[in-house]
């Protein structure tokens, strides 16, 4: 497996847009109070899903190699943004300051081996490394659930 490429196909309306990748489908969509239809979930928080599933198959690749009893685990993910900057204000930049991801996880290992998984997790999924690429101020807090 060397060079992958990921294609998403849509068409939006306001604030709808409706998308496709393969036979999956989603709808992105802003609340009714920022003008959307609230039909699917905000890009940012979509893009903080993201985050979460992204690390839980990069967990799930390293856990195999490392030999790692990995049960399941439940995230948390926070992300702060000023608005301002999306609005238009040239000062502020206009994307995520800090996200912070919270893991619980299932497993019979020791603390020890949770924090091994977590640095080669963070170090390897696509999604952490590109905010943490961006200037995003990453916060990570993995233990045992």
């Amino acid at each position: 497996m060397a060079n992958m490429e990921f294609n998403v196909e849509g068409n939006a309306q306001n604030f709808q847009t409706d998308l496709s990748a393969g036979t999956h489908e989603i709808t992105i969509d802003e609340p009714e109070n920022l003008g959307g239809n609230n039909q699917g979930m905000d890009p940012l928080s979509a893009l903080l899903s993201s985050l979460a599933g992204c690390e839980n198959a990069v967990a799930n690749f390293v856990a195999k190699e490392m030999d790692f009893d990995l049960q399941g685990i439940s995230f948390q993910v926070n992300g702060n943004i000023d608005s301002e900057g999306m609005m238009g204000n040239p000062d502020v930049r206009p994307y995520f300051q800090t996200v912070s991801v919270k893991a619980k996880v299932r497993t019979s290992e020791s603390d020890e081996r949770v924090q091994e998984l977590q640095e080669k997790v963070d170090a390897r999924c696509p999604v952490f490394t590109t905010l943490h690429a961006a200037g995003v101020e990453m916060n990570a807090d993995w233990s045992k659930a």
